[in-house]
């Protein structure tokens, strides 16, 4: 007999938007985490693309080469890195948000059922006592002769 929620549907419409944006924010972390590691896997090949002792003019001008490129590859993974920061930064405050937002809608949710539990206990309790009270007020003829000779 508890009245429903009336703001069931636009729970549901924030918990699917929180859940989207927990999605775009995991898929946002794991572009960036692909970004770092793509970073970590350049800086390493250039830590690696070094001059030995005994180089040719021809080996050496390949390293160079060599680190002259993986340089600017490193340079531009490491803004893909900030770029892809940028992104989890703005993907987690809309998570934020969302969270907060089907929070404060869930709290009104609890609120309202331990009202409607609070009415319910009320109501029963009231066809109690007054069941209580017909029984009360209703003798059996055994129990009216028993009370009436003990005065």
């Amino acid at each position: 007999m508890s009245r429903a929620f009336r703001l069931a549907g636009l729970l549901r419409l924030r918990s699917i938007a929180e859940e989207q944006a927990a999605a775009t924010l995991a898929a946002s972390t794991r572009t960036r985490d692909a970004a770092a590691a793509r970073s970590r896997a350049t800086e390493a090949a250039l830590g690696g693309a070094q001059f030995g002792v005994d180089m040719s003019s021809l080996n050496m001008q390949a390293v160079v080469a060599s680190r002259l490129a993986l340089s600017g590859l490193l340079v531009d993974h490491r803004a893909q890195v900030l770029q892809a920061q940028d992104e989890v930064d703005v993907a987690d405050a809309a998570w934020a948000a969302a969270r907060t937002r089907t929070r404060t809608l869930e709290k009104l949710q609890d609120k309202h059922e331990a009202a409607a539990r609070v009415e319910e206990q009320r109501a029963e309790q009231v066809v109690l006592d007054e069941i209580a009270g017909r029984r009360a007020g209703v003798r059996t003829p055994a129990t009216a002769g028993a009370g009436e000779g003990d005065r």
